[in-house]
C-alpha cells in the first residue's frame, strides 16, 4: 500500500503535497522557520559520515538509505521539488557523499563549500553534464551514474516520437483539442506524413540506447541505419545487441555529419552534449536534410540549435521534429516559438519516466552512494 501511495503520488492522482503534510504544525505548534523546514537531519554525531540527499526518494531506495541511519549522518530535502541551491550550500560543507538530481548544478562553487571530506557522489541520471567531471578528478571524488536502467524507456520514447513527428500526431491531436476536426472534411492527403517502412535512419551517437531503438526500429521495415561516432567512418566498438552480426539490414558508420543529415530519413540525436557535441544539429546540418526527413532528440537540448530548428521547421527544410529535450529546458514558456511550429512535438524530458525505471534508478542511486563512502564497486561508476 505505501509503494501504491507513492506510485499514485508521482502519477499526479494525489494533489496533496506529501512533505507539506509531514511538516506542518500541529494545534500545540506555532508555525516557525524549524516547524516548516523540509530538511530532515538525524541526530547529530561527529564519528558518524554525513551524507546530504537533494530529494525525496521512492520508498524501495528510500528504505535501503534509511537503514543507514545508525550508521551515516543523512540530511535530506524530503520533496519531489528541486532543493534550493541555498539549502544544498548551507548543508554540503563537511559531508562525505552526495546524491544528487539532474538539476542540481555541481560545480566548483559546490565542491569548495564540501571541503575535502567528500569523497563520492552519487547523480540521479545518466547524463552528467550537470556535473563538472575535471574538478572532481582533481579532488579525486568519486562519481556512479545510473545509464543501464534506463535504455528501454527511452528507446521505446524514441520510437514514440519518430512516429509522432511522421505522423504529425501533436499537429492532430492539437486540432482535434482546437475543435476543428468537424472543418476537416475527408481527402486523399489529409494530415498524411512520411512512413518508417523503407526509411534509412541515421543515429548521431550510437550507444546503448541508440542501439536499442535500432532494435525496436528493425520491425518496421525500415532500409538501413547509419550512425556517426565521435570516430567518424569506423565501426563501433560496442555492438550491445549483436546487431552489427544478425541485423538483416545494412547498419553503417557515415564518414561525417554532413552524410548523415543527407542520407537519413529520420536522425535521432543521441549524443553526449560537449563542446564539439552543442549545435552539432544547426542551420547547415538542416540545409542537408530531406524535405521529408525528421529529427528527433533524446540526448541533451543543446546539440540542437532550437532558432535553427524554428527556422527549418518554418520553411519546410524538414518535414517535423520530435524533442524530449531543448536548450533552456525548463524554461519554455507558452509564448516559445517552438511551440507555435505544428509539426514539432515536445515533451517535458520524460524519457525515463516509467515506473520501474525511476524506482531502479533511485535504488541503484542509493547504492552507488553506499559503495563509494565504503570504498566498494558501484553498479555503474563514470571513468573520470
Amino acid at each position: 500500500m505505501q509503494r501504491l501511495s507513492q506510485l499514485s503520488s508521482h502519477l499526479g492522482l494525489d494533489p496533496v503535497d506529501r512533505s507539506a503534510l509531514s511538516s506542518a504544525p500541529t494545534p500545540h505548534q506555532k508555525s516557525s522557520p524549524a516547524n516548516t523546514n523540509i530538511n530532515t537531519t538525524t541526530p547529530t554525531n561527529m564519528s558518524k559520515p554525513k551524507v546530504i540527499v537533494t530529494r525525496q526518494l521512492i520508498d524501495e531506495a528510500q528504505r535501503i538509505l534509511d537503514e543507514k541511519k545508525d550508521e551515516l549522518e543523512i540530511v535530506q530535502w524530503h520533496s519531489e521539488k528541486p532543493c534550493p541551491r541555498t539549502w544544498l550550500l548551507e548543508n554540503i560543507p563537511s559531508a562525505s557523499g552526495l546524491l544528487c538530481m539532474l538539476s542540481d548544478q555541481i560545480n566548483t562553487e559546490l565542491l569548495d563549500a564540501a571541503g575535502a571530506n567528500l569523497k563520492t557522489i552519487a547523480s540521479f541520471s545518466v547524463g552528467t553534464d550537470h556535473i563538472d567531471r575535471p574538478a572532481l578528478k582533481d579532488r579525486g571524488i568519486r562519481l556512479g551514474y545510473t545509464p543501464t536502467c534506463l535504455t528501454d524507456a527511452v528507446a521505446d520514447l524514441t520510437v514514440m516520437l519518430i512516429l509522432m513527428a511522421q505522423r504529425r500526431g501533436g499537429e492532430a491531436i492539437g486540432k482535434v483539442v482546437a475543435g476543428e476536426w468537424p472543418q476537416m472534411p475527408w481527402h486523399p492527403l489529409l494530415m498524411t506524413g512520411p512512413g518508417l517502412r523503407g526509411s534509412t535512419v541515421g543515429f548521431l551517437g550510437f550507444g546503448r540506447i541508440a542501439q536499442a531503438a535500432l532494435v525496436r526500429l528493425l520491425p518496421f521495415g525500415i532500409k538501413r541505419a547509419v550512425y556517426l561516432t565521435s570516430k567518424p567512418g569506423q565501426k563501433v566498438k560496442e555492438d550491445h545487441f549483436d546487431l552489427l552480426s544478425t541485423a538483416k539490414v545494412p547498419i553503417e558508420p557515415a564518414q561525417s555529419a554532413d552524410q548523415l543529415a543527407a542520407e537519413s530519413d529520420v536522425v535521432v540525436v543521441g549524443c553526449a552534449l560537449t563542446k564539439d557535441t552543442k549545435h552539432l544539429v544547426s542551420t547547415e546540418f538542416f540545409k542537408k536534410m530531406k524535405k521529408l526527413a525528421v529529427v528527433v532528440n533524446i540526448a541533451r537540448g543543446p546539440v540542437i540549435d532550437t532558432n535553427a530548428l524554428v527556422k527549418a521547421l518554418d520553411e519546410e527544410q524538414i518535414f517535423g521534429a520530435g524533442l524530449d529535450v531543448i536548450e533552456n529546458e525548463p524554461n519554455i514558456q507558452a509564448d516559445h516559438p517552438i511551440l507555435k511550429q505544428p509539426r514539432c512535438v515536445l515533451v517535458p524530458h520524460i524519457g525515463s519516466a516509467t515506473i520501474e525505471t525511476r524506482e531502479q534508478m533511485a535504488t541503484e542511486s542509493v547504492k552507488n552512494l553506499l559503495a563509494g563512502l565504503s570504498g566498494d564497486k558501484m553498479v555503474n561508476e563514470v571513468e573520470l
